[in-house]
């Protein structure tokens, strides 16, 4: 090489089976004990230069840009929507799950509605909050006010407040049941409504005013979506069903596999 330095490389080993986690084996010699984490928790146990490759690879896995190139920990050529935004997965499997597909019962109130938001080419909108430790994906949507007439009325204004979507004709897919609502204060059992909708517009950036600043837009697969919102299983069945219904319903195609963007700042025109 014509400068001191090294070349590492590191390789998408795929997706591990509890058989195949219990078959691992270290050389006691030079490993004491493995462990998984979230990245947010792995980044804290690395040195910096190592934090930054980790992410840099996790993240063309889940944006499907392929490979990374850096130097130092840096990205060399143009950054990927993920890095540019520190996005991070944050794993619950079991926390949006089952989705129940029948009417929510009368004794649950509707506390959430969020909804699997599509736009022409079958991809859909994704939010992330900024945070102190990176930006969390979610979908568009959020918690019910009592100003709010029905729930798809919150769908439309949290849309508009976050992601400055104009939707149309959402339809519900079903409904996971919180048990305890210690998110929302410790209400009880309730409801959280996930639905599908159709964008016809998104406007340019602006402050959501719920939390005072703005939050980053990700266009993604429904596929992608799922395994940024760390749903696990439920999360791919869900997505499923939601792209299912985008086709039979607004005749929507199915996005191929392609690098997760951001939404210009100035907003998109849609036909």
């Amino acid at each position: 090489m014509p400068c001191p330095g090294e070349i590492r490389y590191v390789f998408d080993g795929g997706t591990l089976t509890p058989d195949q986690v219990e078959a691992i084996s270290l050389p006691l010699e030079e490993l004491s004990e493995f462990a998984f984490f979230e990245t947010r928790d792995a980044v804290q146990r690395l040195r910096p230069v190592d934090g930054h490759i980790m992410l840099a690879a996790y993240r063309a896995r889940l944006g499907n840009t392929a490979t990374a190139h850096l130097a130092d920990g840096r990205h060399i050529l143009d950054v990927p929507a993920l890095d540019r935004h520190d996005v991070h997965v944050r794993y619950r499997p079991l926390w949006d799950s089952p989705l129940n597909r029948g009417p929510v019962p009368e004794r649950l109130p509707v506390q959430q509605a969020w909804a699997w938001c599509f736009v022409p080419d079958g991809r859909v909108v994704l939010v992330a909050d900024p945070g102190p430790r990176g930006a969390l994906p979610m979908l568009p949507g959020g918690t019910v006010e009592k100003t709010d007439a029905t729930p798809e009325g919150t769908l439309h204004r949290e849309a508009a407040e976050e992601a400055q979507l104009t939707l149309t004709d959402p339809v519900r897919l079903g409904w996971v049941l919180d048990e305890t609502g210690e998110v929302y204060g410790g209400v009880g059992s309730n409801a959280r409504l996930r639905l599908a909708a159709r964008v016809t517009g998104i406007g340019p950036a602006a402050v959501d005013p719920a939390t005072g600043h703005a939050f980053a837009r990700l266009l993604a697969t429904p596929a992608q979506a799922a395994a940024l919102l760390g749903w696990g299983p439920p999360g791919v069945r869900q997505a499923g069903l939601a792209a299912e219904t985008a086709r039979e319903r607004w005749g929507l195609p199915v996005a191929p596999r392609a690098a997760i963007e951001e939404v210009p700042a100035e907003g998109m025109r849609l036909s």
